[in-house]
């Protein structure tokens, strides 16, 4: 059964497997801000009316110098976008026909935009993938014969964080071998602006980083980002761009995100400290759980359990998690998990005590020809059985906006 590439699709997921939909569906496979977007959207909703009679700006204004100025790069180094998928689509342009490493498990978009444009695509899979830890020399001996290497820092589906100075090697060994570095960092704004490798784009021109506006504002229907990379680099992908590509809607919202300082702090704060306890928990019931430094976590079952028979049970109860099938070594045995607000939190809390207190009572030697005895479980209720929190994080969001006080130093990379 084909099951969706991308998150965010709860109704087709049901639909691909034949199950019926519940009422309420908690969808932990899509990983953008459960907060919902600045308060200042809303707010101001009303005065974005009139844009809808003009034109948006050809260049991307006021947005362009936004981000200029938020990175303090020049405008001719930053290219718009109708999200970080079209970036990509236009990206490969460069790529059609030659040689390209894509380092997995990994974001499927790479693959397939770079498919599309005839590129020959040297996988390379990470062994290590807990840690993510980044196979160097292997990596160094392909980007000899290759024209570009791609890397998500941090990992999607994983969300570690790769080292910063292994990170900066291959950029340095990228100028020796004549080999472009593409970097994407959609899920960055979990961590800290200070791991951002934008800071070496002026330095090195043939590296391109690719930024989503998405995760961190909970603006997916609003489609905005934006590359950062050499002023050659970007006047060549700007001409295959199509004028007005950005709506004045998206221009505007996203030129207000950037000043939004608190939220992100906020934000960061409250995905911190429920990632930090649903980690935890999991590894408490034997699952092995990614160092993930973003607003997701990725973990893989005990042996004695089956990752399509909890993907069901899960479904069952209404809680939609992200299936690793299509992402090369995870192969459908890990699953992602976004994390939400309190009262979804709290639902998945006990849709997963339930699961793990059936195999608590059963000895590993039984449990072999009753996995159909696992799907009893579809018809308990899960709703109420634990209190709010005591799980994943005692700490609501609004607590924690309100003990941030300063924004602590952030080790860029994984430890």
């Amino acid at each position: 059964m084909q099951l969706p590439n991308h998150g965010a699709n709860p109704q087709n997921v049901y639909h691909q497997l034949g199950l019926s939909m519940p009422e309420e569906v908690y969808d932990f496979s899509e990983n953008v801000n459960s907060a919902g977007p600045p308060l200042f959207v809303e707010a101001r909703w009303r005065t974005f009316y009139p844009l809808i009679q003009r034109y948006p700006d050809p260049d991307g204004e006021p947005f362009l110098s936004k981000v200029a100025v938020f990175h303090d790069v020049q405008k001719d180094s930053v290219l718009l976008g109708n999200g970080a998928s079209e970036l990509f689509s236009v990206l490969v342009r460069r790529y059609a026909n030659k040689r390209v490493i894509i380092v997995h498990p990994t974001f499927s978009e790479y693959e397939r935009t770079l498919r599309a444009v005839g590129a020959e695509i040297v996988p390379v899979i990470v062994e290590d993938i807990v840690h993510y830890t980044l196979p160097m020399e292997h990596l160094k001996r392909e980007m000899a014969n290759a024209d570009a290497l791609y890397i998500c820092t941090p990992n999607n589906p994983t969300g570690v964080l790769p080292k910063k100075e292994e990170l900066l090697e291959l950029i340095s060994h990228g100028t020796k071998v004549n080999c472009e570095l593409v970097f994407d960092e959609a899920f960055i704004d979990w961590v800290d602006e200070a791991c951002s490798l934008i800071q070496y784009v002026a330095e090195n021109p043939h590296l391109i980083i690719v930024r989503s506006m998405t995760k961190m504002y909970a603006i997916p229907g609003l489609r905005l980002g934006y590359l950062v990379a050499s002023p050659i680099v970007v006047a060549d992908l700007k001409s295959i761009l199509p004028h007005w590509n950005l709506n004045a809607f998206a221009l505007v919202v996203g030129t207000g995100c950037l000043d939004e300082h608190e939220y992100c702090e906020q934000a960061i704060a409250y995905a911190k400290n429920q990632r930090e306890s649903l980690q935890s928990y999991l590894q408490e019931h034997g699952c092995q759980v990614t160092n993930s430094v973003t607003n997701f976590v990725c973990f893989t079952l005990p042996k004695n359990q089956q990752a399509d028979t909890f993907f069901t049970y899960c479904l069952s109860k209404g809680v939609v998690l992200r299936h690793t099938k299509n992402f090369m070594g995870l192969n459908g045995e890990w699953f992602r998990i976004g994390i939400k607000d309190i009262a979804a939190m709290t639902y998945l809390q006990n849709c997963l005590e339930a699961w793990f207190n059936f195999f608590q009572q059963k000895s590993p030697s039984s449990i072999g020809g009753e996995m159909n005895a696992v799907l009893s479980l579809l018809s308990a209720d899960v709703q109420s059985s634990v209190p709010v929190a005591t799980l994943f994080g005692t700490k609501t969001s609004a607590e924690i906006n309100r003990g941030i006080q300063s924004k602590n130093a952030t080790s860029c990379g994984n430890d």
